[in-house]
């Protein structure tokens, strides 16, 4: 696909700038069944509908990240663990799977 170089503006009155990129040819074909199946009007909104979700998900990433760095700070300020070592932990785990249920 090639746009050329020019500036050009959106319905919305925001700057576009056209550029060129290159696709592996089973993309484009996506692109275009999408556009001729009208769900776009051109491959350029197909592209720029990719770059939004793109952003979403790295948007989505950093946010998951924050709140792992949280809890793992919130799991570090809490103090040390009631348990000593790994075999501890699985001897508790083992405990309470064989412990009746409370709703029993």
């Amino acid at each position: 696909i090639v746009f050329g170089s020019k500036i050009c503006y959106s319905n919305s009155m925001s700057i576009v700038r056209k550029v060129s990129i290159a696709l592996p040819g089973d993309m484009l074909a996506l692109a275009r069944k999408a556009v001729n199946g009208g769900q776009y009007a051109s491959v350029s909104e197909v592209v720029r509908e990719a770059l939004r979700e793109w952003k979403d998900k790295q948007d989505r990433k950093v946010i998951a990240l924050r709140e792992l760095k949280r809890m793992v700070r919130e799991g570090f300020d809490s103090g040390p663990g009631q348990f000593a070592s790994m075999d501890e932990i699985k001897t508790e785990a083992r405990r309470r799977l064989a412990a009746p249920s409370p709703d029993a």
